[in-house]
């Protein structure tokens, strides 16, 4: 086996390891998961590095990421050639394409570094954008809210369809297969996510620039990849060749992150993905890859260019805080954020919008936020009673996290936890504007005393005859803001009963009384 086909085989394991850990990030029943995608995540020094300039405070998994630079530093950007699933998914769109090559400018590859200043100057300041554009976070982000529902969607109605046409050898195969797929890679009910057909156009965009120039978010966009390549200057990994280059173009067609352009013999550590295609592909033997003295192959970024960077990630701070999000004592009545949510200023510094939380919610109520926290919220996760409450019992959302922004739960920690209080509309309840009976809310409460209690009322209805009817109250102190009641309201469109962030425990301020 050549060099080219072993990388090949270990991005192959590396992208279904992904995908396994991917597909066991869910519930199996009871409050309790497999093996969580997040593992990538923990050795993401990009989202390990900004979240201790935001949040001042060493994640977890922070060592684990500082081995990803040791590494780096030894071999050169192996994570990016190798190991990085997003990377794997643009070699393969890149198939499509014939020519390695496109017509971008070389000197283009320097808007990744800037983007990485802009983040980490951002995120000294506090504030926190590194996820929206961090390859892994985008990556899962992507597939939670938008691939693997419409890979669900898809499936099923296929299965439906043959299912419908009762063909008695096909419907039996069929159904047979289905019942495999539902054990293995469909999930328990199929998700929907508001802004998920955004988010999946976002991704399809990115595998699309494959077709202008292959790995071209790897080449000019990735910040990670712009990290990578800060520590692999200091790789002892080189490229070296021999007498026997006769400078036939082979290594610059072939090569992938970029690194050999113009003439074979410049290359830039910086930009190598140690693809190994260039060794593989030499008709004359001349390239090797050894251990050797590192190669001085900085990229000169400009001395304006990177002070407008870092100066534009300062500016980027004040810029998305002066809305009514950042004041102090306002709070948006839908923000209701999963329970053992930091305080939200440190919630927002910690949370890298990476969708973990969203795709483990076992009712689909945890929802991609837009302009809810402001643009400095966007994609974070909130609660959208309506379309799913917060079980009762469950802490899922606090175990996935990879930066403690949802902080661990016990069960006991859960039920004490307060999101929100529920408000009744008294306008669209049915007994108290209607004189009609419903007990809904007080039924489907989840508290051991019930925080919805019912009021024996003595009521007239439409022809002047007096009923007796229980219209329901909430009660301020055992409500928790769950959102079931919401949920199962039935009265369509806006729901009678409905959730508030008010009294929600993170917040002194956030009170219905003071």
């Amino acid at each position: 086996m050549n060099i080219m086909n072993l990388r090949r085989a270990v991005q192959g394991f590396f992208l279904l390891l992904f995908l396994f850990l991917f597909l066991q990030t869910e519930t199996k029943g009871d409050n309790t998961l497999g093996y969580p995608v997040k593992l990538f995540l923990d050795f993401d020094p990009l989202i390990s590095f900004s979240s201790l300039l935001s949040s001042r405070a060493v994640t977890g998994a922070f060592f684990l990421s500082v081995l990803i630079l040791l590494l780096t530093a030894v071999l050169g950007r192996v994570f990016c050639g190798w190991i990085c699933p997003l990377g794997t998914l643009n070699n393969l769109a890149g198939l499509l394409k014939k020519k390695q090559k496109g017509h971008i400018p070389p000197g283009s590859r320097r808007i990744k570094y800037y983007l990485l200043i802009f983040l980490l100057a951002s995120s000294l300041f506090t504030l926190q954008l590194t996820g929206i554009v961090d390859p892994l976070s985008l990556l899962i982000r992507s597939f939670s809210l938008s691939i693997y529902p419409l890979f669900n969607s898809a499936v099923r109605a296929v299965f439906e369809t043959l299912y419908a046409l009762q063909v008695p050898a096909v419907t039996d195969f069929s159904e047979w297969i289905y019942s495999i797929l539902k054990k293995s890679v469909l999930s328990f009910q199929q998700p929907y996510f508001i802004q998920g057909v955004f988010l999946g156009l976002f991704f399809f965009v990115i595998l699309a620039l494959n077709l202008v120039e292959k790995r071209l978010w790897c080449k000019y966009l990735c910040p990670l990849g712009a990290l990578l390549g800060v520590f692999s200057r200091f790789s002892p990994l080189r490229r070296s060749l021999s007498e026997g280059c006769n400078d036939c173009g082979l290594c610059s067609a072939a090569c992938q992150g970029g690194a050999l352009h113009g003439s074979d013999r410049s290359w830039e550590t910086s930009e190598c993905l140690y693809c190994m295609n260039c060794d593989d592909l030499c008709p004359h033997n001349a390239v090797s890859f050894g251990f050797g003295r590192p190669a001085s192959t900085a990229m000169d970024l400009g001395r304006r260019n990177v002070i407008s960077s870092f100066l534009a990630g300062i500016v980027a701070v004040p810029l998305l805080r002066t809305g009514p999000f950042s004041r102090s004592g306002y709070s948006h009545p839908k923000l209701i954020r999963p329970p053992g949510s930091l305080e939200e200023g440190k919630f927002l510094e910690r949370c890298v919008k990476c969708g973990e939380c969203m795709k483990v919610c076992v009712t689909n109520g945890l929802q991609p936020a837009l302009t809810e926290a402001g643009l400095e919220g966007i994609w974070s996760p909130v609660l959208v009673p309506r379309m799913g409450y917060c079980e009762y019992g469950c802490t899922l959302c606090g175990q996935v996290c990879p930066t403690g922004a949802i902080r661990k739960l016990t069960p006991d920690e859960k039920k004490k936890t307060r999101i929100g209080l529920a408000v009744i509309d008294r306008g669209r309840c049915l007994p108290h504007s209607y004189s009609t009976p419903c007990i809904v809310c007080e039924e489907v409460c989840p508290t051991p005393k019930k925080a919805i209690w019912l009021e024996k009322v003595k009521v007239k209805d439409g022809n002047g005859k007096e009923v007796i009817l229980r219209q329901p109250r909430v009660d301020l102190e055992r409500c928790i803001g769950c959102g079931i009641c919401e949920t199962k309201c039935p009265v369509l469109g806006m729901p009678a009963i409905y959730i508030t962030s008010l009294g929600e425990s993170r917040s002194k301020e956030n009170r219905l009384l003071l």
